[in-house]
């Protein structure tokens, strides 16, 4: 054993660290082959015995052996280098290393291995959280500050208004007891901004949604004033928004311009969005150059729709023709920034390739191009519309030159839009000869006939062209014919019921359209004819019935709603006349023919207050009539509103100073308050009626030679109108004031009768009547005209 002991070699003293660099031949693995003794240890048992080691070896431990002497002696290591920290000649050697990390002598005596830490048992538990701690009651507030916001916000999706306000005002009321327990607790540096901004502006946002402006206003500027929340000032949008819906103009482009100040160019967006909702509050306020100063800049940095569109307005109230072709060549020119519909259509057969097209066709991106791209189309029909009748020397070079440039546009599609627009605008202002070319119609339906004298289409179509040139004899017997080669032909059917009308064969008409009843039951426009009928049979009752009928189909046809109170009128029902007549100017209140009944029964009831919105209305339909503008200030005499009654009668001074009647009441009215007026009106008044004396003997003197014709061409006239007497009956009934008045049927002094929205649908207005076509179309019930029913077909 002794024998693998090796002691260091004496040194000189002073090399401390001499024996480091000795090389120690056991550790010589090339010279293992020619080794006899490891050789013969390898063949043997005696290399598989264990070595013989402590039971915790260490290189850098030492332990005395006992030698032969009875001493004890620190041994060397193996490789005959010192051991550390021996002691040699007296002297200690100094140690070479730290200590290994995670070792001590402690570990070394008798431990057993245990790298994992499993003798030490488990792990000991938690401490308990104490829920009384100051730090913890302010999570747990904060926590349910949080839950409250959210809660606020969800119900204000929801649509419950209410209760997201009442979140909001219990966030902010636990939100306050927060920062009073933080600075007890911590300094005042600690306070949660964050959450301090978003309960505020919470609040303010729900106040607004429940049209609590004044609250709204404080909570905002309470955010806006506090220099320790960052980017507050771009608040003060929402602070011009409020003051918009207030119509307080001037403070909202206020708050607008203070916002704009604030947000730096960066943000470019925002800053644009600002400048649409400038431009829009100078529409409102009827600065249009300032408006178009701001939406020409937003078309210049980052065009828009709405920006276009609104520029488009701008110019049309400033009346800049050059200017509005520009603006509209803008609005076609705005990217839609939309995937093609080629997008959506499987190139191949592949299965995977279908079902992801499937999967993307009706997504919400989809969607959301779908609602750009109808937007982009509204607002482009509707400026077309707007500009076409102004731009140009007459509506339809207007209206050719936008479709001229719609057609060079990428809404290419929209020109054939337009194009049925303009036909349509044209019927709705009775204007048919503009889309009437009844030579061409006739010889095309005369090549249809020749090619197939059996087609009942053909025939219907032949039928039409004759109906339209009058001779009413002649379309009958084509119709006829197409009846005898298909009588499932419900086109041939009701034209010839039509035709039957205007010939006053009231008996063979009503026959035709109670057949065509059986075959379409909810035909509206079969149901209106049947009660039209019966109305010009002079049978009431039977009209009333199958009205009833027509707005069980069409509830929310206001004609024939006007129609059902016209009826119940001439009745003597002035109840049920009243709700008819009501439903009717809910559902379309610019008929001029019901505002003025429902004007007059008021007044006959003695509730002139009431009478003043109708008549209000009517005086904006038709400006150029002063007849309305009296009745409102008539009506603000009777209720004995006297100043308002003055006010209005000065109005209309200034905007009709010729007109006599006005000057009277006002020097009615001024004599009975004392004013010092009444002299001046006086004087004008006598001079009108002189001028007008005047004019009114040249008149008479120019035409004292054609009294004659004149009244035989009087009397026809009224032979003519005596065929519908519910509306001479009607005229009879309305009050004295109005009957002194110039008729409602008058012509507009302006010729606005030929401005009317082209957005509206008129859908029982007894006009012209025209045959059907027998063209394979089908149209919508809310769709039907009267008897202009031109080339549209009934549904099959």
């Amino acid at each position: 054993m002794m024998q693998n002991v090796h002691l260091a070699p004496e040194t000189d003293e002073d090399d401390l660290y001499s024996g480091y660099n000795d090389y120690n031949p056991t550790y010589d693995t090339e010279e293992l082959e020619n080794d006899t003794a490891f050789q013969q240890a390898v063949r043997t048992s005696h290399g598989r015995r264990p070595p013989i080691t402590a039971k915790i070896p260490s290189t850098a431990v030492t332990r005395p052996v006992a030698t032969g002497y009875g001493s004890k002696t620190s041994l060397a290591s193996s490789m005959g280098r010192p051991m550390t920290g021996a002691i040699q000649d007296g002297v200690t050697r100094p140690m070479t290393a730290v200590r290994a990390a995670g070792f001590t002598k402690a570990a070394l005596r008798g431990s057993a291995f245990d790298p994992l830490g499993q003798s030490r048992g488990p792990a000991p538990p938690l401490e308990a959280k104490n829920e009384d701690s100051p730090e913890e009651k302010i999570r747990q507030l904060e926590k349910k500050v949080n839950e409250l916001v959210e809660e606020s916000c969800i119900a204000n999706s929801c649509g419950d208004l209410k209760l997201a306000l009442e979140k909001a005002k219990d966030a902010g009321r636990k939100e306050r007891i927060l920062v009073r327990q933080r600075e007890q607790v911590t300094t005042p540096e600690n306070i949660n901004l964050d959450l301090t901004y978003s309960v505020l502006l919470n609040l303010a946002s729900q106040y607004s949604a429940n049209e609590m402006y004044a609250e709204a206003l404080t909570t905002f500027q309470v955010i806006v004033k506090n220099k320790m929340f960052s980017n507050a000032g771009r608040l003060k949008v929402n602070m011009g928004n409020i003051y918009l819906k207030q119509r307080n103009y001037s403070k909202a482009i206020k708050f607008y311009r203070m916002a704009l100040d604030q947000i730096p160019s960066v943000h470019k967006e925002m800053r644009i969005k600002i400048m649409q909702n400038i431009g829009v509050t100078f529409i409102k306020t009827g600065q249009y150059s300032d408006a178009i100063n701001s939406f020409e800049h937003i078309m210049s940095m980052a065009p828009n729709l709405k920006a276009g569109f609104n520029l488009i307005l701008s110019y049309f109230a400033v009346g800049d023709r050059d200017k509005m072709k520009k603006a509209f060549q803008k609005l076609i020119a705005v990217p839609l920034e939309i995937d093609e519909d080629d997008k959506y259509i499987s190139p191949s057969d592949d299965p995977h390739t279908n079902l992801v097209i499937e999967a993307i066709k009706n997504d919400r991106l989809r969607q959301m191009e779908r609602e750009r791209k109808a937007m982009a189309e509204k607002y482009i029909m509707t400026a077309a519309k707007l500009i076409a009748p102004v731009i140009e020397t007459s509506f339809a070079v207007g209206y050719d030159w936008c479709v001229e440039v719609v057609k060079a546009s990428q809404y290419v599609e929209l020109a054939n839009d337009l194009e049925i627009n303009k036909a349509i605008t044209y019927l709705r202002q009775k204007d048919f000869n503009q889309e009437n070319e009844f030579a061409q119609a006739s010889s095309y339906a005369d090549l249809a006939v020749n090619s197939d004298r059996y087609n009942p289409s053909a025939l219907t179509n032949k039928g039409n062209t004759v109906f339209a040139n009058g001779d009413y004899e002649k379309a009958a017997e084509f119709y006829k014919e197409a009846l005898r080669n298909d009588s499932s032909c419900t086109e041939a059917l009701y034209n010839i019921g039509l035709t039957y009308k205007r010939l006053n064969r009231l008996d063979e008409a009503l026959d035709c359209f109670l057949k065509l009843h059986t075959i379409l039951r909810n035909s509206a426009q079969v149901l209106y004819q049947i009660a039209n009928v019966y109305e010009l049979m002079e049978d009431p009752h039977q009209a009333i019935e199958w009205l009833m009928q027509l707005i069980s189909v069409v509830p929310t046809d206001s004609r024939a709603l006007s129609k059902l109170g016209e009826l119940y009128d001439s009745e003597g029902d002035k109840s049920q006349a009243f709700q008819y007549y009501y439903e009717s100017y809910r559902y379309f209140p610019s008929n001029i023919e019901v505002i003025e009944w429902l004007g007059a029964y008021y007044i006959d009831t003695q509730f002139c207050e009431k009478a003043i919105q109708y008549f209000e209305r009517a005086s904006l339909i038709q400006p150029t009539q002063v007849k309305w503008q009296l009745m409102v200030a008539s009506c603000f005499r009777r209720s004995g509103n006297y100043q308002k009654a003055l006010d209005t009668y000065k109005d209309i001074h200034r905007k009709f100073p010729e007109n006599v009647e006005c000057l009277r009441f006002l020097v009615r009215l001024c004599t009975d308050i004392g004013l010092k007026e009444v002299q001046e009106y006086a004087t004008k008044l006598k001079r009108l009626e002189k001028m007008k004396e005047i004019r009114e003997q040249r008149i008479k003197s120019g035409r004292d030679g054609s009294e004659g014709p004149r009244s035989r061409r009087e009397g026809s006239a009224s032979s003519d109108s005596g065929q519908n007497c519910s509306a001479s009956s009607k005229g009879e009934r309305l009050s004295a004031k109005l009957r002194a008045l110039p008729g409602t049927n008058e012509p507009y002094e302006s010729s606005s009768n030929k401005e009317i929205d082209a957005s509206y649908v008129d859908p029982l207005g007894p006009q012209i009547e025209r045959p059907k076509t027998a063209a394979k179309k089908r149209i919508d019930e809310d769709d039907f005209a009267d008897e202009e029913l031109g080339d549209d077909l009934l549904p099959e």
